[in-house]
């Protein structure tokens, strides 16, 4: 292996063609930079999709009343009904595995209304009663100020949280925010603290133009009694909320004397049957990148195996002569083993080289240009690069045995017989 004479050799049989070594070389440098390229590209796009998710808790599920369509023990179909506080202790106490129930008001902008006012400037923005465990369930930084607590909760103070959109539209650049009041529908309330979420557009203003307020006072100030919009329910690390909604949701049904069989009274979203959805997707595009990539660079490898047998063919009479002069067939198997190599990684270091150049040129240009939604930073893993060197090692052997074993075989009194 650290032989200089040997390396010698190599470097003497690779340069001697130069047109037929680069034309074989190409093969393998291309199945290697198309596969970075794919599994690059599926990142991108994986990242752009995982951004959807934000820093929610993706082991949460979102649950709402909706019409019923049974009868049930007298009751018509098609009556509505609403959750109730009581609901939230009904589900801690029947289904334990459960790490946060939220229950939430909402007060939306999203009908377009100026719900809210300071001084002469208004604006429409989401409003939503809560209880601290939010900020857990859809994470968010505070800029100034603080969250909710059980003290506001208990005590049921006037207090607001509001996002950096809604600063920008309702004070000035430089103007003091935290101690000021906000009206909500006619309500008062003092501002405690402003914070910042991701949202699609990374850290775009249309992502934190949300107020939050303590649940019981958003009931007390906006009639709504006991009444609850719809509850954020997480799952305990390791047990998935997807094996616990059916639980969760007979638990409501049975309180509100909906039919258990109604698949319809009760509305929710899984967030986490749709984040397996998203990873069995990308383990899928994983794969084919593979796959397809490997295929491409298994062609490159069948290249470098016949200008390998080419070359032995060429070098019958130097291998005879080696032979009868007493070298061992396992030193002769070697070189030609180590020349595939050694061309084999060469030729895929250019590949992942180029690959890593291209990636990176992806990247700047999509700093210059801004965020793109559906595809964000484009890169491999170290890891990636380690296993694509391995099967660059692989391929080496793969492709020098056949010749290497053709070298050995050929009898050293007909190989110098060879012209």
């Amino acid at each position: 292996m650290f032989n200089r004479d040997r390396w010698k050799e190599i470097l003497e049989v690779l340069t001697s063609n130069w047109f037929r070594t680069v034309l074989t070389a190409f093969g393998v440098f291309w199945g290697i930079f198309i596969l970075i390229l794919l599994l690059s590209a599926g990142k991108g796009l994986e990242n752009g999709i995982m951004q959807d998710f934000g820093d929610i808790s993706t082991n949460t599920m979102f649950m709402w009343s909706r019409s019923t369509t049974k009868s049930y023990k007298g009751l018509p179909k098609g009556r509505s009904f609403l959750f109730k506080v009581e609901d939230v202790q009904a589900i801690r106490d029947n289904v334990p595995e459960l790490k946060f129930i939220s229950p939430r008001n909402q007060l939306g902008g999203f009908n377009g209304a100026n719900n809210v006012v300071r001084g002469i400037k208004t604006g429409g923005y989401n409003v939503y009663g809560d209880y601290p465990e939010i900020s857990k369930q859809d994470p968010m930084t505070m800029t100034s100020g603080r969250f909710l607590n059980y003290n506001d909760i208990k005590e049921k103070r006037k207090i607001a949280i509001i996002g950096e959109g809604v600063r920008t539209g309702l004070y000035d650049k430089d103007e003091e925010v935290l101690g000021t009041f906000i009206k909500i529908q006619g309500v008062n309330f003092m501002v405690v603290g402003t914070y910042k979420k991701k949202s699609n557009d990374g850290d775009g203003e249309e992502g934190q133009k949300e107020i939050y307020v303590p649940f019981t006072t958003f009931s007390q100030a906006f009639n709504r009694g006991n009444d609850v919009g719809w509850m954020a329910i997480t799952a305990n690390d390791g047990t998935s909320i997807t094996s616990l909604k059916d639980k969760i949701m007979g638990v409501v049904k049975e309180s509100h004397k909906v039919h258990p069989d109604d698949q319809r009274a009760v509305g929710h979203f899984d967030l986490y049957e749709q984040f397996q959805r998203v990873q069995s997707l990308f383990g899928a595009l994983r794969f084919i990148a593979y796959f397809v990539g490997i295929l491409v660079l298994l062609s490159g490898i069948i290249g470098v195996s016949n200008i390998m047998l080419i070359v032995v063919k060429e070098r019958t009479k130097e291998i005879g002569i080696r032979r009868a002069l007493g070298e061992d067939p396992w030193s002769i198997k070697l070189q030609i083993l180590m020349e595939s190599i050694f061309l084999t990684i060469i030729s895929g270091m250019a590949g992942i080289t180029l690959g890593a150049l291209f990636i990176y040129g992806v990247n700047t240009l999509l700093d210059m240009k801004g965020p793109v939604d559906m595809f964000v930073n484009p890169s491999v893993s170290l890891g990636v690069v380690v296993v694509a060197l391995f099967i660059l090692i692989f391929s080496g052997l793969l492709a020098g045995f056949i010749p290497a074993q053709s070298a050995i075989k050929v009898r050293p009194i007909d190989a110098l017989r060879t012209e």
